[in-house]
Parts: C-alpha cells; structure tokens; sequence
C-alpha cells in the first residue's frame, strides 16, 4: 500500500532564499496580522539571514510562496506543494526551530509531514483564534497599568517566570540559570513594551508586545497574579495596553487558545475580533 499522500517525496530542491525584499514587503502588507512576527524582524533588520536570525524561503515568487524558517517555522504563504516542500527542507537539516506557528491550515499540514522525522512535539495547541482591535477598546481601561521601569525589572521578571511556566509549561530558567530569559525580559522593558500593574512592590497583572511591526503590536504574556482573577483586572489591564497600541497607530492583536475560556470572553469584552486560526506547535 503507498503511503498517504503528504509522505510522498516533493522536489524541494526548488526551495531557494528570498532576495526580493519589495516582494516580501507586499506579502507581510497583505496580511499585516497574520504576518507581524516576522513583519517586525523584516521592518527593524531587512530581509538578510544572518540579520533577521533565520531564512526566508520560497518556491519562486514570494507571492505565491513564502516561508520564515528561524527560532520559528511560520508558513506565510503556500498551496499544499509548497507546504510540503517547505517541510522537507526544514527536515534535511538539523532542527532549528523550537515551534511551528501560523495559520492552522498552513501548520497542521507542515508537521503531519515533520513529525514522522522529528517525534511526537511537546504540545500541539490546533486552534489558536487570532484576535484584531483596530479601534478604541470599548471597556474600561486600568489607569494603574503602565510601562515598566528597568528598576523594577526584579519584581517584574518574578511574574513572568510564573507566567511562562504556567502558559508553556517549562522554566525558562533552566539551563543558563535563567540568565537569557532575564536579558530577553530586560530587552523589552528597555523598549518600552513590557506593561504592569503593581500593588506595593509587586506585580498583579502583566502583559508585552511581543511583536511590533509597522502596522501591528501582537501582545503576549498576559498574567493575572492567581489571587487577583476573577476582578476584571485582565481585560481592563490588557485593555489599557491595546488602547496604547492603537493611539501608537497600530493594529492591536493577539492568539490565544480555543479551550481559554475566561481569556477569550476578556478579550472580547475588550472588543477583539477574530481574523483567522492559528496554530503553535511546541518542540522544546
């Protein structure tokens, strides 16, 4: 019996590093949210490798197929040969990414066809909505939640190392002593897109932009101190941070998980509205 079709060999000898930075630059423009996370490396680094930390790959126009391999696989654009192609390439080589991430129909299909060389992922999470707030918020925003001082960024990082276990399930401690995890945090405070609410000397809610390209900020790791929940101090808190990207003149978005229930009916109080699905496929 052959085996099912995604298995079959697809000639990815075709897959070639992108030079065309125009070309690039309208594909992220089409899909602004869907695209912010490599939009942002683009927008600060260009399009070279060693710059942007990673490669983007196509099968001739990036129009027509583009892809970001680099700490993330995201397929931007592809039909299912191109999809494949794209698989196989990041198979012929060692593993560099630590997740899959984009849009559902691009992913799913991209690690139906890696799994069988790379093993089982640590956590498949299959249907992420993607959420957009291009106007105000039309709930009450929290005037306690500001931007972080980098004297402050001890309390800080307390909250969101407990964010990061709690939302990745690993501590991102381990290995360096949490060294690197404590530089990446201080990076963001420094740039001004780490976001708190303190009582006292502590933090009760925190929340990033991830990501910031020209067009969108993609906020993440939003955490509510376990004793706090359940007072609206999520959505009014990462409502005061989407006001602040949109006055920015950006397109507040975020991802979250179908099966967060309390986080998707803060977000839509919020007034988020879902553009599409993603899906995250985590390896480390």
């Amino acid at each position: 019996m052959s085996a099912p079709p995604y298995f079959r060999p697809v000639d990815e000898s075709r897959v070639s590093m992108v030079r065309d930075a125009a070309a690039v630059a309208r594909v992220l423009d089409a899909d602004p949210v869907g695209s912010a996370m490599v939009a942002a490396r683009v927008a600060e680094h260009g399009i070279n490798p060693a710059a942007i930390g990673g490669e983007l790959w196509t099968r001739g126009r990036p129009e027509d197929s583009l892809c970001f391999s680099g700490p993330n696989l995201m397929p931007l654009r592809g039909d299912p040969s191109d999809l494949a192609a794209f698989a196989d390439k990041a198979a012929a080589a060692p593993r560099r990414c630590s997740s899959l991430v984009g849009y559902a129909d691009r992913v799913l299909p991209m690690w139906r066809r890696l799994e069988t060389g790379w093993g089982p992922a640590r956590e498949v999470r299959d249907n992420q909505p993607l959420l957009a707030l291009s106007g105000p918020p039309v709930c009450a925003l929290d005037p306690l939640v500001r931007r972080v001082r980098m004297a402050e960024l001890d309390a800080y990082l307390v909250a969101a190392v407990e964010m990061f276990i709690g939302e990745v399930g690993v501590d991102p401690r381990i290995g360096d002593g949490g060294r690197g995890y404590r530089r990446r945090v201080a990076g963001l405070i420094a740039a001004g897109r780490a976001w708190a609410r303190f009582e006292g000397p502590e933090v009760v809610f925190k929340a990033e932009v991830g990501a910031q390209s020209p067009a969108v900020g993609q906020i993440q790791g939003v955490w509510v101190r376990p004793d706090r929940r359940g007072h609206g101090l999520g959505s009014a808190g990462t409502a005061a941070l989407a006001a602040a990207i949109v006055d920015g003149g950006r397109i507040a978005s975020l991802y979250v998980n179908d099966y967060n229930t309390p986080a998707r009916a803060a977000y839509a109080r919020i007034g988020f509205a879902p553009v599409g699905t993603f899906a995250t496929i985590l390896l480390d």
